[in-house]
């Protein structure tokens, strides 16, 4: 479960933060994850809720969201709506289409006092 070292690369992202703007706790944490990153959103959430204990965000509320996958083909050069990493164009069958989105997970706010 790659979630869980995801999870702790968060905490450490949370405490260098709180070191450099001198905050001590974290409320909520906002999460972006793409469709196309392999990261389970309900694994993510069971492996905060564990790293956390202890820890600056322990009970630190966790906000997901989800972005589409979009990806570019160059056969048609254009963007297209991505499913999966290795579906054709939806234009024109072409393989295989450079992902312009929805591959990554990142942290996008965080609510600290």
């Amino acid at each position: 479960m790659h979630e869980m070292s995801l999870a702790e690369g968060v905490l450490k992202i949370m405490e260098e933060s709180a070191s450099a703007e001198r905050f001590r706790r974290v409320r909520r944490v906002v999460l972006e994850i793409g469709k196309l990153s392999a990261v389970e959103p309900e694994a993510m959430r069971f492996c905060f809720e564990a790293v956390m204990q202890g820890s600056i965000a322990e009970g630190a509320a966790l906000d997901i969201v989800e972005t589409e996958g979009q990806g570019w083909c160059a056969q048609c050069a254009c963007h297209v709506p991505l499913a999966a990493l290795y579906d054709a164009c939806p234009h024109c069958g072409n393989f295989p289409l450079g992902v312009t989105a929805g591959d990554a997970m990142r942290v996008i706010e965080l609510e600290v006092e």
